[in-house]
Formats: structure tokens, sequence, C-alpha cells
């Protein structure tokens, strides 16, 4: 792990800190999720739900998810075998890579990549090979897609919606991608934290219910976003049962059981009604428009994210030529903190000046931040 270091979060955070800088660079809401789910948290503490959890997560929250995933996406599942929850999505992709990637295994991830991935794939000794989305429409390329798989391929770690691009995949795109999973014999892993949050009615499409991808996909996903709750991690992954059973039992040597008292928390959440889920998605759609306006008036390049939290930038109109400095020194400059996306790539210059904003803040947040921005040109 001795190439990984410290999380480019923490130091951004931390230079937020240290300048009094409005902090974009990392993508947890400034406000609570619904009150009723926070309720029912407080409920489980008070009734006594704070010890060990069953090992596969509470049945009530399992019946949830499985209730969730029939309800959206017609997808069946035993919630007692086919379901496991996790301490958040991170957890759960660490636990299903180490399950199923063997040393010299490769898998194939999409850049630019969640920071996780590339950490969980070495501890499993496993080879990346990455396939460059590129801005600013990050369209995925058919050809260096191919070149990315061969006979060593065990695995594709798909994140859609993207972070930290916003794209939202589309169906041709997730069929070309599943058409070569299949050729390579190869497992399709799809972190899906953010599958409530595609703007302007994009489609959310599960690899799972794509055809012949059932019986070689793991679908992973949590609570963190879509109920704005980061700090709880209540993770949960789904698939064929013989596969889950694989990931619970790594599960159980990292953290072997949490979040207790969240769970039936969360497990109220998933049944909350379409408004509640369509107020989420209209809500950030709005805060997206305003920081999106607002980087444009500061000069900045913009890709319009499809999904998720962030919107990510061109600093090269400012005169940077280096993201990761841009970045560095931007909450001294401006009051303001991002992310540089070059740190979550393979090819460093596919991204050299880009930034990544996150604009699930309050919208007074946005706007201070929007004007502090300006004030660069």
């Amino acid at each position: 792990m001795a190439p990984f270091g410290t999380t480019i979060f923490a130091e951004m955070s931390a230079l937020a800190l240290q300048h009094d800088a409005i902090n974009l660079g990392q993508g947890f809401p400034d406000t609570d999720g619904p009150a009723e789910i926070l309720e029912a948290a407080r409920e489980a503490i008070a009734t006594g739900r704070n010890q060990y959890p069953p090992g596969p997560g509470f049945p009530e929250l399992l019946d949830a998810i499985a209730a969730h995933q029939h309800r959206f996406y017609g997808i069946d599942l035993d919630p007692r075998s086919q379901i496991l929850v996790t301490v958040g999505a991170t957890e759960a992709i660490a636990a299903t890579v180490l399950a199923l990637v063997q040393p010299g295994d490769e898998v194939v991830t999409f850049e630019p990549y969640y920071d996780s991935y590339a950490a969980t794939i070495a501890l499993a000794g496993g080879v990346r090979r990455t396939t460059v989305l590129r801005f600013p429409d990050f369209e995925l390329d058919e050809t260096q897609l191919r070149a990315a798989f061969s006979e060593r391929t065990r695995m594709v770690l798909l994140n859609t919606p993207h972070n930290p691009t916003g794209k939202v995949f589309t169906r041709a795109e997730l069929e070309l991608i599943c058409s070569l999973a299949k050729e390579f014999d190869a497992w399709v892993v799809t972190d899906e934290v953010y599958e409530h949050l595609a703007f302007e009615g994009r489609e959310h499409i599960p690899v799972a219910t794509l055809p012949g991808m059932w019986e070689r996909t793991l679908t992973i996903s949590s609570a963190g976003k879509t109920f704005s709750t980061t700090g709880w991690k209540v993770g949960w992954v789904s698939g064929p049962a013989e596969a889950v059973t694989a990931v619970r039992e790594v599960k159980q040597f990292l953290t072997f059981v949490g979040s207790g008292p969240f769970q039936p928390a969360v497990a109220l959440g998933l049944g909350l009604g379409d408004e509640m889920y369509a107020t989420l998605a209209s809500s950030l759609q709005r805060k997206r428009d305003l920081l999106v306006g607002g980087l444009r008036e500061a000069g900045l390049e913009v890709s319009v994210p499809e999904g998720t939290y962030f919107v990510i930038a061109d600093a090269a109109a400012l005169g940077a030529s280096d993201g990761v400095e841009f970045a560095r020194s931007l909450p001294e400059r401006a009051g303001v903190a991002c992310v540089p996306v070059s740190v979550f790539c393979d090819d460093k210059d596919a991204a050299r000046t880009l930034v990544r904003f996150a604009f699930c803040k309050r919208d007074e947040v946005l706007e201070e931040a929007v004007r502090r921005l300006r004030a660069l040109r």
C-alpha cells in the first residue's frame, strides 16, 4: 500500500480547514436526510439494538433491499442467501474484490476511477487494466475497452452513475461491456451508490437486469448517498448466492458486522414513497445547475454531469497547467477546495488540468463558493 499514501480527500479537507475554505472536495451533504429515517435510528438505539447484528444483516433490512430491487428494477432476490449487508459500499467493494480476484488476475476499470478501486485491487494482488473516459463527453471508446481485456481478465469493476465524472452509462455502453465480460468469462461488479441520482430523466440500468448477466454480476449500493447519511456506512452487495457467500466469508474478517442501529432505519428509508426519491434527484439537479453556472462564470470549461454529486471542470482556462497544484492552491487563493482528477487516473495526461467539485451542499454555501470563484477572473 506504500504507493497510495494519504487519500486526496484527507489532504484537500485539511487545506480547506487550514484556510477556512468552503470544502467542495469531499462528497458528503451538509444537511441530514429524511426526518423519519433519523427518528428510526434514534428509536433503534433507545430500544437496545446496539449489539452485533446478524452477520448477513438484520432480516428487515435484507427484506427491504430485496423489495427495493424488485420495486425499481424487477430484480427478484432471496433476501437470506443473495444479499449481504456491509459497512458501506467501500467495504462491499473490498470484500468482493478480495473474494473473487487472485494474484495476477486482471480487473478492468474505467478511469478516472474511485480511488478505493486501485487500492483494493492492489490488496488482492490483482492487475489493474483501465479504459479512459475523456473530458468533456466521457464517451466509452470501444477499441480501447476491448484492448483492456485478456485471457487473464477476472472482473470488470463498473461505477454508474459514475464518480467522479457524473456520467450515466447508456444501455448500449453497458451491453458492450457485458458482451466483452461474457466473451472473456469475467465477473461484472457494479458500484451503483448513485443509482437514484440520475438527472433529467436519464435511466439508471442495473447490469444484473441485462440478458445473460444475472449469473455473473454482483451489484453494490448503499444508503449514504440516497438518504444523505454518509456517516452511517450501511451498504450491501447482492447477486448469485454462491458469490455472495464468498464475499461474506471475506467480509467477516474485515469488520465482522457493523452499523447495527442504523440498519433498521435504512430498512424504513428504502420503503419510502416515490416522492422522496424524485425530490432528492430534482433538488440535486438544481444544485448542479447552480454550481455549473458559477464555474462557467468563473471562466472554467465544465462537463455537465448526468448524475451523482460531482462536476468536473478544466482549470486550463485559468492558466493552470497542473490540476494537483491548482487544487492545492485554491483554498488559499479563493477560499474554495476541490480535488484534482488526475489522482484517479493511470493516464495522468488525460486529466492533467481537470478538477472535481461537489454540489451536495446547501444553496447558500454553493452561492458563496461561486462568488469566491468568480473573483479568480
